[in-house]
């Protein structure tokens, strides 16, 4: 008898430590609370210099100008433009498109599957718009040059634009 009082008498002690000890971990009101994070460090570049994070633009409206290093002109030039709703809408040279794109850390964006009108063109014209809708669909990082939007893929694809008012 005396060894199960003693028994329970332990019992009682040991969960009486693990119940006050999980109340204080979760605060007042028995709440649980996230646990403290370490502040983030700041990223710092190749020189040594702190790296300041770009935002991808949002609801502005950019016209390519090259697509890998040629040049693109004429009426039919493809644009893009990024809403607050992470939807990417833009002409590709025929035909309209959307996608769903999400900036990410470092300057990385994921863009979705793409969904476009049917109209036909051309050959030339559907050929080119092929191109930028396959570059556009695997881009993966993005960055300014001399005030142009450049997105690039891991396959070293660049799309060029400038702003368009």
């Amino acid at each position: 008898m005396i060894s199960r009082v003693v028994f329970a008498s332990l019992m009682a002690v040991a969960m009486a430590g693990t119940f006050a000890g999980t109340a204080m971990a979760q605060g007042q009101g028995g709440r649980n609370r996230p646990a403290q994070q370490p502040p983030a460090q700041p990223q710092t570049g190749p020189d040594g210099l702190q790296k300041r994070e770009e935002r991808f633009p949002q609801n502005v409206t950019w016209t390519a100008t090259a697509i890998n290093g040629k040049p693109v002109s004429g009426a039919s030039r493809p644009s893009l433009q990024l809403d607050g709703n992470f939807r990417l809408r833009g002409f590709g040279g025929c035909n309209t498109y959307s996608a769903t794109a999400y900036p990410l850390r470092e300057q990385k964006l994921a863009v979705g599957p793409v969904a476009l009108t049917k109209r036909a063109c051309d050959k030339a014209t559907m050929d080119a718009e092929k191109l930028f809708l396959t570059a556009l669909r695997q881009t993966d990082s993005w960055t300014y040059d001399q005030g142009a939007l450049v997105l690039k893929t891991d396959r070293g694809v660049t799309l060029r634009f400038e702003r368009t008012l």
